[in-house]
């Protein structure tokens, strides 16, 4: 690792690595840092029995297209690794591996230095390739668990022999407590479910996965004035953080409906509220929360695929929409964990960024980092990699590289 560079960039997961490619076709000298000792980004972290919940379709790298099979199958995790080595090696890219960057700050002469577990390097340019799965959050609840109860968050998950004998409670529907609920199910275990309001979605819609349209949607509909998946149409800067489409890839790939869980014996509960003396306390709101995950696809990404599908002219099937579901499971709202057998905690809560190795003013009051398509207000730093940089899946591999070639692009530039 020289001690001088033009560019540096932070990580080396999905994001870095398409950056470097654009970087490398542009001429840019550069290098990566990656803390972890291996590649495979993020990815490394998932559970034994994980499975992308992107389609084949959408794993084509720049430099790289996809040719592992069934463009609409789901591969697992252990492949996704394998892919972005394979992909490192294709690209050659300049990785060193095992550096822990602790320290970003403003150079006195100019450009930015960087001080690492592997010592400081000086850059003309940075581009921070960190991810959006930085730090996990762990809710304050948690704290208040006897040390009888096991309790870990998703990302320390591995599979059902990892936790004691007894039922599980899940607290969060998002993509990993959905698809892991159904994992510890399917091994005979009895499991809570604490639903939050993740937006439940088809996994097939009109003709194609729903992840091909939303990124058709996401990269061609403002050519036509469909602007509804691009980060200038959020509402409120708090979406940026909004979570991905309750959707699975194991088995095929499936959608993943609440209702539908709790009749196949899941017990479903509310947001989990308070943790007294054993006892778990969840909300009352359970028939809305359900209602409310249900409803999340047709009012906002429905209306933007349809109108892009319309709007290019695109000949795709109607969709068949499945009956009203009025059902709840009869549960309730207090639930001792002793009496309900329930040894382990599993917290499917998310992840938070973190930003707080960066010593300047970089991020906003939601912790996301001040920037007008990864070009951020200080002259040579940029961000690539995250939810929401310029559209709805700009941190996904299908997303994740117009964005990386822009910001190379102005790294060329600079």
């Amino acid at each position: 690792m020289g001690r001088s560079q033009d560019t540096v960039v932070i990580g080396a997961g999905q994001a870095g690595l398409v950056t470097s490619f654009w970087l490398t076709q542009l001429g840019v000298d550069h290098q990566l840092l990656e803390r972890r000792d291996t590649l495979g980004g993020a990815f490394q972290d998932r559970w034994d029995g994980f499975y992308m919940n992107t389609p084949n379709l959408s794993l084509d790298l720049p430099g790289m297209p996809f040719d592992g099979g069934d463009r609409d199958a789901f591969i697992p995790r252990d492949a996704a690794v394998n892919l972005f080595r394979r992909y490192a090696e294709l690209i050659a890219a300049p990785v060193h591996t095992g550096v822990d960057v602790t320290r970003l700050s403003a150079a006195p002469e100019g450009g930015f230095l960087i001080e690492s577990s592997r010592g400081s390097l000086r850059a003309r340019n940075v581009v921070l390739a960190t991810g959006a799965y930085q730090v996990p959050k762990i809710p304050a609840p948690a704290a208040k668990l006897t040390t009888d109860v096991a309790q870990l968050h998703t990302h320390d998950y591995r599979n059902p022999e990892q936790l004691p004998d007894g039922a599980v409670l899940i607290v969060g529907t998002g993509q990993s407590g959905g698809q892991i609920a159904e994992e510890l199910h399917a091994a005979g275990r009895d499991v809570h479910l604490a639903v939050s309001v993740v937006p439940e979605a088809p996994r097939r819609y009109r003709g194609q996965d729903l992840i091909y349209w939303m990124l058709e949607t996401g990269k061609h509909g403002p050519g036509y004035g469909i602007n509804a998946l691009t980060r200038e149409a959020l509402p409120s800067p708090a979406l940026r953080f909004a979570p991905n489409p309750l959707l699975s890839g194991t088995d095929g790939g499936h959608s993943i409906h609440l209702r539908e869980l709790g009749r196949r014996g899941i017990h479903l509960h509310g947001h989990l509220e308070a943790v007294d003396d054993g006892v778990i306390t969840f909300s009352d709101d359970l028939p809305d929360r359900l209602a409310a995950a249900e409803s999340a696809f047709a009012q906002r990404s429905r209306k933007a695929i349809d109108a892009y599908i319309a709007a290019a002219g695109i000949d795709a099937p109607e969709q068949v929409d499945a009956e009203a579901d009025s059902w709840v499971p009869d549960e309730p709202a207090r639930v001792n964990l002793a009496d309900a057998g329930i040894t382990a905690v599993l917290w499917a809560s998310g992840y938070q960024l973190d930003f707080g190795f960066v010593d300047l003013p970089l991020v906003d009051e939601w912790g996301y980092p001040k920037h007008s398509r990864g070009v951020t207000e200080f002259p040579g730093l940029f961000v690539v990699g995250l939810p929401w940089l310029t559209r709805h899946y700009s941190s996904i591999v299908g997303g994740v590289g117009l964005d990386a070639e822009y910001v190379a692009g102005r790294v060329a530039g600079s």
